[in-house]
């Protein structure tokens, strides 16, 4: 009996409809519209940053992992059209795209809890929001998720086996430990960040609504810009988080559960990508800061094609 049930999770097979019709289409579209709209966030986060802005510190940590998650699209593109792909660098997109996750979501509550203090404590934590504290607790962020994501990898072995193991293909099944951390990732990563970015919000707001010192124009910025941020993030990732923890929860040693399952999350996993295309988006069109630089580098970058085209375009040619 036992035998029978091993040798049916050896043969729980599935199709890869999803990847090979889905992601190139889906991924070459985030990748065009992504990788451009993050190199400029960091352009114009660099620039603020450098105005002694601490919020553009958090700002420059988040289009970094952005970046690092939209760089990986290509190789993702190239898998879901059959092509091959070294086994390390197959592992190693796998764990940049997943660390991408929540590093988003580390810095993603450093803004709502930053914003938090200067709106409803406007007149304490002043060192706390100062650049260098802003620069040692990104620091912080970074060793904290990664040494926590090397800690899960050591715990499914992933990490004795890397390029064996090929981490970016979709196992069959999930394994007891891999459940385990399917569901601690869902906690931890998602769950925990989004409680904290709603409780910040709604503190913003209510604290907001009883202050006359800000414009009401202000008002309207400061809570369109988090409420967006907000809004993005739990759209781009509830659903994957969601079939995540309901995988992890079902599937370790039932098949049917890893078939009916497999395409939903392979769907779920595409679409996180939204909240690195629009993050940068978001930031740029509704900060007034952001758009004065994007403005300047504009104009900046007009004139100097001026001036190229006219030295190649002779007059009267």
């Amino acid at each position: 009996m036992a035998l029978n049930a091993s040798l049916n999770l050896t043969n729980c097979t599935h199709g890869n409809t999803v990847e090979r019709y889905m992601y190139p289409t889906v991924y070459s579209l985030f990748f065009i519209i992504g990788f451009p709209a993050n190199c400029l966030s960091l352009y114009v986060a660099w620039i603020l940053m450098k105005r002694r802005n601490n919020l553009a510190v958090y700002l420059i940590n988040l289009s970094v992992g952005d970046l690092l998650y939209i760089l990986t699209l290509p190789v993702w593109i190239m898998m879901a059209l059959e092509q091959e792909v070294n086994d390390s660098l197959c592992s190693i997109i796998a764990v940049v795209m997943f660390n991408s996750f929540y590093v988003g979501s580390g810095f993603l509550c450093c803004i709502s809890m930053d914003r938090y203090l200067a709106i409803v404590f406007p007149l304490h934590f002043i060192r706390v929001r100062e650049v260098r504290t802003a620069v040692l607790v990104s620091a912080i962020v970074w060793l904290v998720e990664i040494a926590v994501h090397l800690g899960l990898l050591a715990y499914t072995d992933d990490i004795r086996n890397f390029s064996a193991h090929r981490m970016c293909k979709e196992p069959n099944i999930m394994t007891s430990a891999s459940a385990i951390v399917a569901i601690t990732r869902a906690v931890l990563g998602f769950l925990v960040p989004a409680l904290i970015m709603t409780f910040c919000f709604m503190e913003i707001i209510r604290s907001l609504k009883k202050s006359t010192s800000t414009v009401v124009s202000e008002r309207r910025k400061i809570c369109f810009l988090l409420l967006s941020l907000l809004f993005t993030y739990l759209v781009a990732f509830t659903p994957f988080q969601v079939v995540m923890f309901i995988r992890g929860l079902l599937e370790p040693g039932d098949c049917s559960a890893a078939q009916n399952l497999r395409d939903v999350y392979m769907v779920f996993v595409a679409t996180t990508t939204i909240n690195s295309v629009l993050d940068p988006i978001i930031y740029c069109l509704i900060s007034d800061s952001a758009k004065t630089e994007m403005k300047k580098l504009f104009k900046c970058c007009g004139e100097h094609f001026s001036k190229i085209y006219s030295s190649v375009v002779k007059p009267g040619v």
